[in-house]
């Protein structure tokens, strides 16, 4: 069974990764996927937010002006890093469908913004991420 996992790190844009979340449920329903297509959220909490903030001020756009303002507003909640794992889990006879789930998730608009990295079953790494992806909620 060819598996992937699609890491998908949105920052602190909460806005986007809800975009893109319900993105990948309509997928999900309307192509009847099933188990072949798992997704998880994961919130981390940033130790560093002062230093993720001087890069901010440098990125251009929507979200970078949102997040000045969110820090502006002088929130008590800490800056978290929110990202989204898709395991793509294709049978062998369906590598065709597995590569144009592959091509297709990272290209859409809504996953553009976010930092991706594709982690597949031969990667040193795909452990580790399966394992995380296993125990999030």
């Amino acid at each position: 069974m060819a598996q992937s996992i699609l890491l998908f790190d949105f920052g602190q844009d909460e806005e986007a990764a809800q975009q893109a979340w319900h993105k990948v449920e309509g997928w999900k329903q309307a192509f009847r996927l099933g188990d072949k297509m798992a997704f998880k959220f994961e919130r981390a909490a940033n130790e560093s937010a002062g230093g993720e903030a001087a890069s901010d001020e440098t990125s251009v756009g929507k979200k970078s002006a949102k997040k000045r303002s969110a820090r502006e507003k002088g929130d008590a909640q800490e800056a978290s890093r929110i990202r989204i794992l898709i395991r793509l889990s294709f049978s062998d006879h369906e590598k065709l469908s597995h590569q144009r789930w592959l091509d297709r998730i990272p290209a859409e608009d809504a996953f553009k913004l976010a930092k991706s990295e594709t982690i597949r079953q031969a990667d040193a790494n795909f452990t580790k991420t399966s394992e995380l992806f296993d125990t999030l909620d």
